[in-house]
């Protein structure tokens, strides 16, 4: 694994790719690695016409086919329609990136009253899983989950009695909430598919490190400081690698051949902030299978998405 990048893919001529947040950051870097590996790359957007200009800037260099689509993670019946309009058109989904993120901005509220960070970071992503499950069944080959998550987990806990933050809300405790429930996700979706003996299809979790993308201005843009933007601007300067690089642990989880389903993927050096991929642990609290079982269950009911594993 050391030192892969871009060049160590494997092709993916034949291959179905859907990346959440596909027009910018980490998603346009890991649509454009896709493309150029021949794969047809099915860009899930909250905004088709930044989809559309960001399709447009990767065709120049890449062969492979990209679908621009609209998906708003923030919005249930949005993603309800994705997938449906994916299952008419499309046989199989071969890797499911769960890319799309918001981080540390003020209190919002989706379209279905879950607190924003937990609403797309989380139960989007969750039920756009749960609804591609037989396309992904359906891959002819392994296929995968990748689900990106981050440091911030860290600093994340399950408090199952305000998981909306209702009562009280910091925006990096939020976020921190969302980034520990993808990897309690992640690693749940693996063992069920383990316990009904699906080996076709793999979950996985990745971090990108500190990358230096627009995902750090949102917050700040939306509390209208232009100090802490100029501060994040230095911050991503001084710390960050480029989003190309912080792509690479995705890619890898995705295209790998050594990667099995449950592990963690992040960048290799100081402090796990940039590098190239490796595999690593996320925290305790991030393999409590109890939390991970109930967050599952308040998954379903909260999003009406029950899996089906083909019992």
């Amino acid at each position: 694994m050391s030192g892969w990048t871009v060049e160590d893919m494997p092709p993916m001529d034949e291959r179905t790719v859907v990346v959440t947040g596909a027009n910018s950051g980490l998603g346009y870097e890991g649509t454009e690695a896709f493309a150029r590996k021949g794969a047809t790359v099915v860009m899930a957007c909250r905004s088709v016409d930044r989809g559309e200009r960001a399709a447009a800037e990767i065709r120049h260099a890449a062969t492979g086919e990209l679908d621009v689509r609209e998906c708003d993670l923030a919005d249930l019946d949005s993603v309800a329609a994705f997938a449906e309009g994916l299952r008419e058109d499309y046989d199989a989904v071969d890797v499911l990136c769960n890319n799309a993120g918001v981080m540390a901005i003020p209190r919002q509220e989706t379209a279905d009253g879950f607190e924003m960070q937990m609403g797309v970071n989380h139960f989007g992503h969750f039920a756009l899983t749960g609804r591609l499950l037989p396309m992904l069944f359906d891959s002819d080959g392994e296929a995968r989950v990748v689900t990106q998550s981050s440091g911030a987990h860290e600093m994340g806990e399950m408090d199952f009695s305000d998981l909306h933050s209702e009562r009280d809300y910091g925006k990096w405790a939020a976020y921190g909430r969302s980034k520990l429930s993808n990897l309690l996700f992640a690693y749940e979706l693996d063992r069920r598919l383990d316990d009904h003996g699906v080996d076709d299809v793999l979950s996985v979790a990745c971090h990108p490190g500190y990358a230096d993308t627009d995902l750090q201005f949102r917050g700040p843009r939306e509390m209208g400081s232009s100090l802490r933007m100029a501060g994040m601007k230095v911050a991503n300067a001084l710390l960050g690698q480029s989003a190309e690089k912080g792509a690479l642990p995705m890619l890898y989880a995705a295209t790998a051949d050594d990667v099995l389903g449950g592990e963690f993927v992040g960048p290799d050096g100081l402090m796990d902030m940039r590098g190239y991929p490796e595999f690593q642990r996320s925290n305790a609290a991030s393999y409590d299978e109890d939390d991970a079982d109930r967050l599952w269950t308040v998954s379903e009911a909260a999003t009406g998405v029950t899996y089906d594993f083909g019992e």
